[in-house]
């Protein structure tokens, strides 16, 4: 059975545990707790701020979905408003490449120390001056050394591809995880971006059964004739029936995460509005 969760990402105009209060008031069952500022962004993140993370999550009981350690924002003071995946575990620059390495490592630590079944993941996008090919090397590497890391303690890692990453839709994160080949490396399968990119969402669903370390979900216009914009399931295109239908087929017993980071004046409605859509499903 799937069970339903909510990103702190829409809730980036609140503290951390304030987010957690706040997504548990809307009958949640967990939460995803973004791995950047202004939630834990992990050079900042202190004792202090983990140990009243922890606190919010007792006292609410939610469990939590993920770790989200897509973006790294907060390593640069001027970092543009929309997604922004630098520095990343492609970048040709070693001391930055080893710091994003370094900066996972340490979302796989608070994976551990609230119970996360996984750490999602984006590969970045492959910049001016270095070759797709450079960029894969770069991929492994740094995946084996986080894979290294994640094993012993429990947590899986979560690839989401998305529209002009490297690794962009389900055929290649799928050859991915076939060339790392850790069982520990699966995809965090984001059922816009699958929609984004033009594929059938229940086809990808089907193909990645067994290698889902969680979902993502928000709704999505047009599809590849539409934007990459998250919406507030039952506002776009998207049937979630089938998806919900897909996920049972393939037997996923995970969370399904709701990402809607585009609602920070709103989060509430948001996550009010997208539990109402969806509670008919699970």
């Amino acid at each position: 059975m799937v069970d339903l969760a909510f990103s702190t990402n829409a809730y980036t105009r609140h503290p951390l545990p304030e987010a957690v209060r706040r997504i548990a008031d809307h009958s949640y069952a967990g939460v995803e707790l973004l791995g950047d500022e202004p939630h834990a962004y992990f050079p900042e993140f202190d004792d202090d701020a983990r140990d009243d993370l922890i606190k919010a999550l007792e006292d609410t009981g939610l469990a939590v979905s993920n770790i989200n350690a897509n973006t790294a924002t907060g390593y640069y003071d001027d970092a543009p408003p929309s997604s922004f995946f630098e520095p990343s575990i492609i970048q040709a620059d070693d001391e930055a490449r080893a710091w994003r390495v370094e900066y996972t490592k340490h979302a796989i630590d608070l994976a551990e120390t609230v119970d996360a079944p996984a750490v999602c993941l984006a590969t970045g996008r492959p910049l001016p001056g270095t070759l797709p090919e450079e960029a894969r090397e770069y991929l492994h590497d740094s995946l084996h050394e986080i894979l290294d890391y994640a094993e012993p303690r429990g947590v899986d890692i979560g690839i989401e591809f998305e529209p002009e990453l490297l690794i962009e839709n389900t055929d290649e994160v799928l050859a991915l995880i076939d060339e790392i080949g850790r069982d520990s490396l699966g995809v965090n399968l984001d059922v816009g971006h699958a929609a984004v990119y033009g594929e059938n969402v229940v086809e990808s669903i089907h193909r990645s059964a067994g290698s889902i370390t969680g979902v993502h979900l928000e709704d999505i216009v047009g599809g590849r004739r539409g934007k990459h914009y998250h919406r507030i399931p039952g506002e776009g295109d998207l049937d979630f029936r089938a998806i919900f239908d897909a996920l049972d087929d393939i037997d996923y017993d995970g969370f399904a995460t709701l990402e809607l980071y585009t609602y920070p004046d709103d989060p509430d409605r948001a996550a009010r509005e997208a539990y109402d859509e969806l509670a008919q499903y699970v």
